[in-house]
């Protein structure tokens, strides 16, 4: 089949957040197409759009997400301007995805994984290690204070919310000592200068997806089909595959501690689960291994092995 390439007459419309952040992924996403098909920049066009976790008012207020809705806070917006042709593709963090895709769409395209790790930033301390009694932590993330809270504590744990940017200038600001940031983001932002280290994923094993740009389309756009084939990592694929068929399994969203990572070696896939309360007092983690064809059910039997033992009405 002969590709319909885009022109400047007639752009690929890429759909994103207007974060720094999201648009840095947006345009990774453009020059991986524009090498991939030897196409000049204007044959693509970025299509900024606003969705209601972007809402100022929402970040301003420091109220948890769980609150407010889930994680199509992110993607709701961005999904009906796809669904009624505003754009033709869209270009996510992995992680903030709903596991399921509204009626139409599709998430089968990622780029090579970025470094999956959180990152500890603080402009005072080195370390969580470091950190003295009481101190106050700023972190958005159930994940992240349910870890952290398992190890520390005795640590105090607020809510900060907002894009990188944001938070950064709340740490700034004092309305904490320290925070987690993804060194995803960082890297991919090329903020080498922010006070940070990146924590093991021993100690924070990271959430579902991290580091991952996940690629989203309509079903039955075959141009866009043929265009992403070009870029999309296969191996990254593989591993969301069976972590985000264990966090299916555990019918995951914001208001559920969970983490996990699979990891590649040869024709293994090996994956890492975690499930918490929030406020780190109990944890379960489990970990198996199986060949690469059969990573999502690895996900599920893992997901259903931690669920054995925690109980129904663990979450």
């Amino acid at each position: 089949m002969t590709l319909n390439l885009p022109t400047p007459a007639e752009p690929l419309k890429i759909g994103t957040r207007g974060s720094p952040l999201a648009l840095a992924q947006a345009y990774e996403t453009r020059e991986r197409l524009m090498a991939a098909f030897d196409l000049p920049e204007d044959a693509f066009e970025i299509v900024v759009i606003s969705t209601t976790g972007d809402n100022k008012t929402l970040i301003d207020a420091d109220r948890p997400l769980k609150e407010i809705g889930n994680k199509g806070l992110f993607t709701k917006e961005i999904e009906e301007a796809m669904l009624d042709g505003r754009i033709d593709i869209a270009v996510h963090s992995s992680k903030d995805m709903p596991v399921e895709q509204p009626e139409g769409l599709i998430l089968d395209v990622f780029l090579p994984r970025e470094d999956v790790r959180d990152a500890f930033v603080s402009i005072k301390y080195k370390s969580i290690a470091e950190l003295p009694d009481g101190t106050v932590v700023g972190t958005s993330s159930l994940r992240r204070k349910a870890q952290l809270l398992s190890r520390r504590p005795d640590l105090k744990v607020v809510e900060f919310r907002g894009n990188v940017q944001t938070r950064l200038r709340k740490l700034a600001d004092g309305v904490a000592e320290a925070t987690f940031l993804a060194m995803a983001g960082l890297n991919r932002l090329g903020m080498s200068d922010v006070p940070h280290a990146a924590v093991s994923e021993d100690d924070m094993l990271p959430a579902i997806a991290q580091g991952a740009i996940g690629i989203e389309r309509r079903i039955d756009d075959e141009r866009a089909k043929g265009l992403l084939a070009a870029i999309h990592d296969e191996s990254t694929g593989q591993r969301l595959a069976a972590e985000r068929a264990f966090l299916a399994a555990l019918d995951g969203s914001c208001q559920t501690p969970i983490g996990g990572l699979a990891t590649i070696d040869g024709d293994t896939i090996h994956l890492r689960g975690e499930i918490l309360k929030t406020d780190g007092t109990v944890t379960y983690a489990e970990e198996a291994s199986a060949p690469i064809a059969e990573g999502a059910e690895l996900g599920r039997s893992l997901a259903k092995k931690l669920l054995d033992r925690a109980g129904a009405d663990f979450f």
